[in-house]
């Protein structure tokens, strides 16, 4: 009995990589052995700056509450320590918002923080 290969299911496999790989530089698009090995490389760094971008964006805020907090004359851990004891529960993502866009609700919350 003569060998079965499933070339459909193989064609279709390249068949997707080799679209992932559209847009890439030269033979990264085209070759199929250096298209597959830049899909993986891809892939391996979109699953690994999902992770990062969290802390990158965290620290983003953090930065941006201490540049708020200091024109009012209290560091970012004062008033972090502050906003725990006086039980206001925004989180760095909204205090960010506000120290950026909308300095006198955030004066506001800093009056309530001393």
């Amino acid at each position: 009995m003569p060998r079965s290969v499933n070339s459909v299911a193989k064609r279709a496999r390249r068949k997707k990589v080799m679209k992932q790989a559209k847009g890439y530089f030269g033979r990264r698009k085209n070759v199929w052995t250096v298209a597959k090995n830049a899909v993986e490389k891809a892939r391996t760094y979109a699953y690994r700056d999902r992770r990062a971008k969290k802390r990158t964006f965290r620290a983003l805020w953090i930065t941006r509450i201490n540049a708020g907090a200091r024109q009012h004359g209290m560091s970012y851990s004062q008033f972090m320590g502050g906003m725990k004891k006086a039980e206001i529960g925004l989180n760095r993502k909204v205090l960010a918002d506000l120290a950026m866009n909308h300095p006198e609700a955030f004066e506001a919350i800093v009056k309530k923080v001393k």
